[in-house]
């Protein structure tokens, strides 16, 4: 049998359910793995006790035969989950000492289900960023390096601890938020699966906001039906988020026949940039050879407002981080930092608190909010989304899902460019479309690249069509084969 980290939620499962383990042996295995991987800086709180008591219980309900769909899988939660009593930062020295005396609804779903958490997982600073490094507990390190280079290496960002954890074998799945590319563009990077949900399907109810319009949990794993077991969990209506749908949540796995013959992909020819490296070129043309070898037709379209879609997105998501972060004040949780009266508390505490890149997107939010500004800006960029929306419902007229990269490249090393924010938010030029218009995309590990780095796809579908994604996802999946584990160089 494998290592007990090595295997998938869905073995994982079938182990479990054949008493070939116990979620007690399966738990601990994963707790001395992360104990283990502290070089990754992956975890900013470990959780071993709630986990051991999580997974007695399992082991309970597994020998009364009421095993539950998560039961006893070892999990990692982003740090932008609230957990009732446990540390919740987001990332920030300005939440510092945050216990929420409540659990978000898309973590109490999945404990309900018999997940196990192992701690809250290193993200970039309130999710900005795209390869956490803005953390105030430092950056994530990613578990894969170059051939014959021991530079390190970043893990995408926001996720970046959700993606290095799950790679490295140190949880089974983690829980991520995408507001322009934060889930699929650390899973591309670190070759996993992880999908952004449609806007919607998962409650944002106790999740620490970025933008709101924008923010979508969802689950990232080491492979595509692991994927779609989690979002089964963590998807709900939930009357708590006015923004949460109120329609049945399929049943993903079940939806995995493998088969896509007539199901039309579109190719948008706008994700042809100047640029592109030529490697991210030939894995789509492979992307395209895959499907169209299952069966599919392969379409050309046209989404011919995706060159104003991150002008338009950085615009949009400052905006509404100025007005979400504005209750940061040091007056009733978190950090404070005393002044003489009340106005200097505040200036004090978000001057110690927020980090350059918080502080940025706040300056630019308030900015194209201000007086004279906002219709010039902000009215512009929400005119820009609707565009954007418009493009892909006509785009779907002619096809099922849309296929492009997932990232513009692998993982780049750690400083190469926190010095460039524009060069930065670039990384982001694949993901952010989805996001504007609200629609799920999913990312698929496709291949390494000639560094041994591994590179993804994307898929992006129709509103609340998840399930087509993950049957198109487990095709490239196969057809391009297991993605190889990165070497444990991180191990103590």
């Amino acid at each position: 049998m494998s290592k007990l980290t090595d295997l998938s939620i869905a073995e994982a499962r079938e182990g479990l359910k054949n008493k070939a383990f116990s979620a007690a042996e399966l738990t601990e295995a994963h707790i001395r793995a992360v104990e283990k991987a502290r070089a990754l800086n992956a975890f900013i709180t470990e959780t071993p006790a709630i986990a051991r008591a999580a997974a007695a219980e399992s082991d309970k309900r597994i020998a009364s035969g009421t095993m539950r769909p998560l039961e006893g899988i070892p999990m990692g939660i982003k740090d932008l989950f609230c957990t009732k009593d446990v540390l919740t930062t987001a990332g920030s020295h300005i939440l510092d000492g945050f216990k929420p005396p409540y659990e978000s609804t898309v973590t109490r779903n999945m404990f309900n289900d018999g997940a196990v958490m192992l701690g809250k997982l290193n993200m970039d600073e309130f999710a900005m960023g795209s390869s956490n490094e803005t953390s105030y507990y430092g950056p994530v390190i990613n578990p894969w390096r170059r051939k014959g280079s021991d530079a390190k290496l970043v893990p995408g960002g926001s996720s970046g601890g959700s993606s290095a954890s799950v790679a490295a074998r140190l949880a089974m799945g983690a829980t991520g938020t995408d507001t322009g590319g934060s889930i699929r563009q650390p899973a591309a990077v670190t070759g996993i699966a992880g999908i952004k949900p449609t806007y919607g399907r998962c409650s944002r109810w106790g999740i620490v906001a970025f933008a709101s319009s924008l923010d979508q949990a969802g689950p990232m794993a080491r492979t595509v039906r692991d994927c779609a077991i989690m979002l089964k969990s963590m998807a709900s209506h939930d009357p708590l988020d006015s923004t949460s749908v109120d329609i049945p949540v399929p049943d993903y796995e079940a939806a995995m026949t493998g088969n896509i013959k007539g199901l039309r992909v579109g190719i948008p020819k706008e994700y042809r940039i100047d640029g592109m490296p030529a490697e991210i070129e030939a894995l789509w043309q492979k992307g395209i050879a895959w499907l169209k070898d299952a069966g599919a037709e392969i379409v050309d379209v046209s989404l011919p407002h995706t060159k104003y879609a991150l002008p338009a997105y950085y615009i949009v998501a400052p905006a509404e981080a100025s007005s979400n972060l504005a209750r940061y004040d040091g007056v009733r949780f978190g950090l404070r930092v005393p002044g003489k009266d009340i106005t200097s508390l505040y200036e004090n505490t978000r001057a110690a608190g927020f980090g350059r890149e918080v502080q940025r997107r706040i300056l630019i939010g308030t900015y194209v909010l201000s007086a004279g500004y906002y219709d010039a800006y902000y009215i512009k960029a929400q005119k820009l989304r609707t565009l954007i929306a418009r493009d892909f419902e006509e785009a779907y007229a002619k096809c099922d899902v849309l296929l492009t990269p997932t990232a513009p490249g692998p993982a780049f090393g750690i400083g190469e460019k926190t010095n460039d924010p524009i060069s930065m938010y670039l990384n982001d030029v694949f993901t952010v479309t989805v996001n504007l218009a609200g629609l799920p995309g999913l990312s698929v590990p496709a291949g390494l690249n000639s560094e041994g780095l591994p590179l993804g796809l994307q898929l992006i579908g129709k509103a609340f069509d998840e399930a087509t994604l993950f049957r198109v996802g487990e095709v490239i999946e196969k057809a391009a084969g297991a993605t190889p584990r990165p070497q444990s160089w991180w191990e103590v």
